[in-house]
């Protein structure tokens, strides 16, 4: 004879069926707070793994319960799983979501932190595999994504940990001034903001590839060969890519200036 069945657990499996049956707003509702009740000490137990994490709990355990109920939403009793096997990984999901999206400093589309994450991973993975730093097809490749959506990810970098005003730039030795000291003073290169501005108007023609080669070169002076190690190609490729990016560059300011 097999082991009698578990009243509170037949009761919630009747809960989760009429809920998936029904279309009365008013009666879905009224079962969803009974199954969200009846779960609430799962949101808890999970809630508390991320304790100590700089959030409230409170705050965390908010978020549990948002992935408590979406799994309700999407949970088929048919199937004959357990709820809490199918739900503990979306309340999981949606608590780590939570803190990675706390983690950012500047907000990116939920795409684009996903895809970071990934690459993250990846290159890791594949520095492993190969014995050396992945290149960007490569990477691209494993995923599944194109070049350009690579780099646009791996611009994100700097943005997950904010600059602190107590920086010191400007010099490698210590003795510079610190960031906050710039922040209201009076910018020397003021008579260059037209310039400037006529650079960027014309900097849009360019691929997000050459926008992102002239910037390193230009702005970060970077040479050619540490473009080509960062982007994961040849010198050669990263010289015809900067021409062809300055050649389009002096057609937009022609025309600019015409």
């Amino acid at each position: 004879m097999g082991r009698p069945a578990d009243p509170a657990r037949e009761e919630l499996r009747a809960l989760h069926r009429q809920y998936r049956a029904t279309t009365d707003p008013a009666e879905r509702e009224r079962l969803r707070e009974r199954l969200v009740e009846s779960y609430r000490s799962l949101v808890y137990f999970l809630a508390r793994k991320f304790a100590n994490r700089g959030e409230p709990l409170d705050d965390v355990v908010q978020v549990g319960f948002l992935g408590l109920i979406k799994a309700i939403e999407r949970f088929d009793p048919s199937l004959g799983n357990e709820f809490t096997t199918f739900a503990t990984p979306t309340i999981t999901g949606e608590i780590k979501r939570y803190f990675r999206d706390k983690g950012w400093a500047i907000r990116f589309p939920r795409r684009l932190q996903e895809l970071y994450q990934q690459v993250i991973r990846v290159n890791e993975e594949l520095k492993i595999q190969l014995g050396r730093q992945p290149k960007v097809a490569e990477i691209a490749e494993r995923l599944g994504v194109s070049e350009e959506e690579i780099l646009e990810a791996m611009e994100m970098s700097p943005a997950h940990t904010p600059v602190s005003l107590s920086q010191t730039v400007g010099s490698d030795d210590g003795e510079g001034r610190q960031l906050a000291e710039s922040i209201g003073g009076e910018d020397a290169n003021l008579d260059r903001v037209e310039m400037r501005d006529v650079l960027r108007r014309a900097m849009k023609h360019l691929t997000p590839r050459e926008q992102r080669i002239m910037a390193m070169r230009f702005y970060d002076e970077m040479s050619q060969s540490e473009i080509a190690k960062r982007l994961g190609i040849s010198q050669m490729h990263v010289s015809r890519l900067q021409r062809a990016a300055l050649e389009h560059l002096r057609q937009s300011l022609q025309q600019e200036s015409a």
